[in-house]
């Protein structure tokens, strides 16, 4: 309920600002109150998209960065939320200079926001190797700036609250549902902005910093063009002078960010980076393969392929499957074309059906003359039929029931948060049904030394989908960085030294993994060498895991 001649409550503004102090002299505006208050409401708006602009992108840096979407998410938002708390009872004490406060708040948010996630991979890039009490620098750097985007958040209320006030008085209820309503919209907008323009046209690090030029330019503008009568001269000049500085802080390092970017890659990667490139999906690197050097695939900052000992992996992935009918193989992931590569040498293979996310990692893998020659160009045979789609809801609406003699589940380890639905007991559900009579499914499990209760909740995941299963594991050699859900460089000491399989099937593996006696003749595997992995294996199982299905995952991340 507007009500323009209520008169002011003793010790506001307006009682301050005029002659005796009873009755309402209105601020001195330089446009109608009408149109003031639709400003105030227009700056609620665009400072409220900015504000959960800054927060999603703390999200998606640290997941980027970090793994484990749900622990970060909940870091971001419950350290966020309560620094709001905070930093508006703090902002109380700012009221009486309710547009200096204002001013200042934005101009800082504006600075700590847009840089924040700049700052963020600068840490993570440069000491995420240094060890001891560097280890959780990139953790410790995101609570702070959770906490001061927070804050800052939280005091834009009670003081565009007053604001608005000043203009024209209303009844706290009007004013609360105004501003929220204006504050919702504006967050939606910045949801919506975030994901679908700001991400993929500028990237993680642009986008922070442009969203923070326009926190800065709608933050002043709105208290220099319509609060200028509420500040001092030195006031003005002061505000002016603050959110130059940060335009230009802002500017430059939008000026330096490829720079930066690529002096942050050469700081984690080595020199050596020869292709990087964010596709709709994630971003992809290539090293080496060149002049001798071992190719190198990262995605996302974990490595998915070394040319050092890349065969090993797909060797042990696909050849013990491939024992059996194998006419129609369906590849669940395995964009690069190496687990393809490696089913084709099976003479007896008449169709492969690949479906993979990210179609930009299948364009690398056809076009990128090192790694089409390690895949041996198999993504172009006649016989390769790719699918860009999820595993999960291909399988679920489009796969032909009973149709595969060997379904082959190459996908990023199951602790990375977007891959845990590809590693539940409804996802192999799934996959069974799709499943010849006598056909096998083999999934890579990730690191059996390095994440036992992972890899056993794989196999106990399996047997809850009604499948029998065989596990195994080789050793391999991945120093340097993690291939699961962890992209941090690591120490030799810690690298994770094997991969573990599953083998599964309807029907009971009696001799658990074995190679196809008639088939290609393999390189670093044996019958006896799988049944000794096979032993190392069973050595290590967990007993009693529950399964890990889509409302309960099991994976630790």
């Amino acid at each position: 309920m507007i009500e323009p001649h209520a008169p002011a409550p003793p010790g506001s503004a307006q009682s301050r600002n005029r002659p005796g102090g009873d009755a309402e002299s209105p601020l001195r505006l330089p446009v109608r109150q009408d149109t003031g208050r639709f400003l105030v409401l227009a700056g609620v708006f665009v400072c409220a998209a900015c504000g959960l602009v800054y927060e999603l992108e703390l999200v998606a840096l640290a997941t980027y960065l970090m793994g484990d979407s749900v622990a970060q998410t909940s870091v971001v938002l419950s350290v966020m939320v309560f620094a709001m708390g905070i930093g508006s009872l703090a902002a109380k004490r700012l009221r009486r200079h309710a547009a200096a406060g204002f001013g200042a708040v934005e101009a800082v948010l504006a600075l700590v926001g847009g840089c924040s996630a700049m700052a963020l991979y600068a840490v993570f890039a440069w000491t995420g190797d240094w060890g001891g009490v560097w280890a959780n620098g990139p953790r410790t750097l995101l609570v702070a700036f959770s906490l001061a985007t927070g804050l800052l958040i939280g005091a834009e209320v009670p003081l565009l609250m007053e604001l608005i006030q000043r203009i024209r008085r209303q009844d706290a209820g009007g004013a609360v549902a105004d501003l929220s309503a204006a504050d919702y919209v504006g967050a939606l907008v910045g949801g919506l902005a975030f994901p679908f323009l700001l991400l993929p046209l500028l990237g993680q690090l642009t986008g922070a910093l442009i969203t923070g030029a326009v926190n800065a330019v709608v933050g002043g503008a709105l208290v220099l063009g319509l609060f200028r009568q509420d500040l001092t001269r030195r006031a003005r000049r002061l505000l002016v002078a603050v959110n130059v500085c940060v335009l230009v802080v802002l500017g430059s390092a939008a000026v330096l960010v490829d720079d930066f970017e690529r002096a942050a890659r050469q700081a984690m990667y080595g020199p050596d980076v020869r292709v990087a490139l964010h596709t709709d999906m994630q971003e992809v690197l290539l090293t080496g393969g060149r002049d001798g050097r071992p190719l190198n695939l990262f995605l996302d900052g974990r490595l998915r392929v070394s040319g050092r000992d890349e065969l090993r992996y797909h060797e042990a992935l696909v050849h013990p499957a491939m024992n059996g009918p194998h006419t129609r193989v369906l590849v669940l992931g395995g964009g690069d074309g190496l687990a393809v590569r490696e089913v084709l040498r099976h003479t007896g293979v008449r169709r492969v059906d690949v479906v993979e996310l990210d179609a930009g990692v299948v364009r690398l893998a056809r076009r990128d003359p090192s790694l089409s020659a390690l895949n041996a160009h198999a993504l172009d045979d006649p016989r390769v039929r790719v699918t860009t789609a999820d595993a999960f809801d291909w399988l679920r609406g489009a796969a032909p029931p009973a149709a595969y003699d060997v379904v082959v589940s190459d996908l990023p380890h199951p602790g990375i948060t977007a891959s845990t639905k590809l590693y539940s007991q409804e996802f192999y559900g799934l996959a069974r049904r799709v499943l010849a009579p006598g056909g096998r499914l083999v999934v890579h499990g990730g690191a059996v030394e390095h994440r036992t209760r992972d890899f056993w909740t794989v196999d106990a995941t399996l047997r809850a989908a009604g499948l029998h299963t065989a596990a195994y594991r080789v050793r391999g050699r991945q120093a340097g960085f993690a291939a699961g859900p962890d992209r941090s460089p690591l120490s030799t000491s810690h690298a994770h030294r094997d991969w573990g399989f599953v083998l599964a099937a309807p029907r009971r593996l009696p001799g658990g993994p074995r190679l196809d006696p008639s088939g290609p003749r393999t390189r670093t595997l044996t019958d006896a060498s799988l049944a000794a992995d096979a032993r190392a294996a069973e050595e290590t199982r967990v007993r009693g895991l529950p399964a890990s299905t889509l409302i309960h995952p099991r994976y630790t991340g």
